[in-house]
């Protein structure tokens, strides 16, 4: 389970995910995606900060990113991850 310092911790790398989000080679692209999707799934706020950030991103002009928001958005949204959320 996560504590307030581990929540703490994957946070700070939200910014840097942010920052490679521009990144459009097709690992970048795919790092980054899975970074912020798994970020998400750990537990209900970080879920929400992941959602949060994968629409900042999605916002800029950049293709990678906006690739990267809407694949991270399909799946931290998604039923089946609300519900393994709500049972943690």
């Amino acid at each position: 389970m996560f504590t307030w310092d581990s929540e703490h911790t994957v946070a700070t790398f939200l910014p840097i995910i942010k920052r490679e989000a521009t990144d459009e080679r097709n690992f970048g692209k795919k790092a980054v995606s899975w970074a912020l999707r798994q970020i998400g799934k750990c537990n209900a706020h970080l879920n929400t900060v992941a959602i949060e950030t994968a629409r900042e991103i999605g916002q800029t002009p950049s293709r990678s990113a906006r690739w990267i928001a809407n694949d991270a958005l399909r799946e931290l949204t998604s039923d089946k991850v609300r519900r393994k959320l709500r049972r943690k």
